[in-house]
């Protein structure tokens, strides 16, 4: 079991290193003219172990934007368990599309995230990674609201999809929102600020779990 474990490791971080690469390939070159062979030999791997990986090169990009949505619906089942659901969205949103000051790698991370939600936007099957880590990221947080209810069997209830949904819908809108503007990650008009304010104006759905 334990090597088993270490394998999936493995297996996990190669996937997140092709994805790495593969963001900043489409940042530098665009992604019309960076082919499946140039991630694969940027990333230090055999072309066919790419594609045991992912089916196209848009596909690489898919643990990185999963990651990202991962972080916000962590930051969620860690928010401190007396705020009220709306607070603890809201300090999820602050905690997690907020650059630590000087962390420069999570800085990078939200600019390519910019970048390539831009070209999300003229790509279909871009577009079409993205909407499935939007969607992943509502199933998760769906568990995760149904667990702070004290309902651990509870996902599967309609108050607690339509609040998962309200709460994905809003912090979509505030990512997608900042990725067309040029506005910092950081200030009034950054993911984390905009995530709030959508949220806010979202509290009447928010209240019914």
């Amino acid at each position: 079991m334990q090597g088993d474990s270490l394998t999936e490791r493995r297996k996990a971080a190669t996937r997140m290193d092709i994805a790495r690469t593969a963001a900043a390939l489409f940042v530098e070159h665009g992604l019309r003219t960076t082919r499946a062979e140039d991630i694969a030999r940027a990333a230090g791997v055999a072309p066919r172990t790419f594609y045991r990986y992912f089916a196209t090169k848009e596909e690489a990009i898919a643990p990185l934007l999963a990651a990202g949505a991962r972080q916000w619906v962590e930051a969620v089942r860690d928010a401190p368990a007396d705020l009220s659901l709306p607070d603890a969205l809201r300090h999820a949103a602050a905690r997690a599309l907020t650059p630590p000051p000087g962390d420069t790698a999570a800085a990078e991370s939200l600019e390519w995230v910019r970048s390539l939600l831009r070209m999300a936007t003229r790509s279909p099957a871009l577009q079409s990674v993205w909407n499935d880590a939007c969607h992943d990221a509502d199933v998760t947080l769906t568990g995760v609201l149904a667990a702070r209810a004290g309902l651990p069997d509870g996902a599967g209830s309609l108050d607690i999809r339509l609040t998962a949904g309200v709460a994905g819908a809003a912090v979509r809108a505030a990512v997608e929102t900042w990725a067309a503007g040029d506005a910092p990650a950081a200030g009034p008009q950054g993911p984390a600020a905009l995530a709030q304010r959508c949220l806010t104006s979202a509290e009447g759905a928010l209240k019914g779990v």
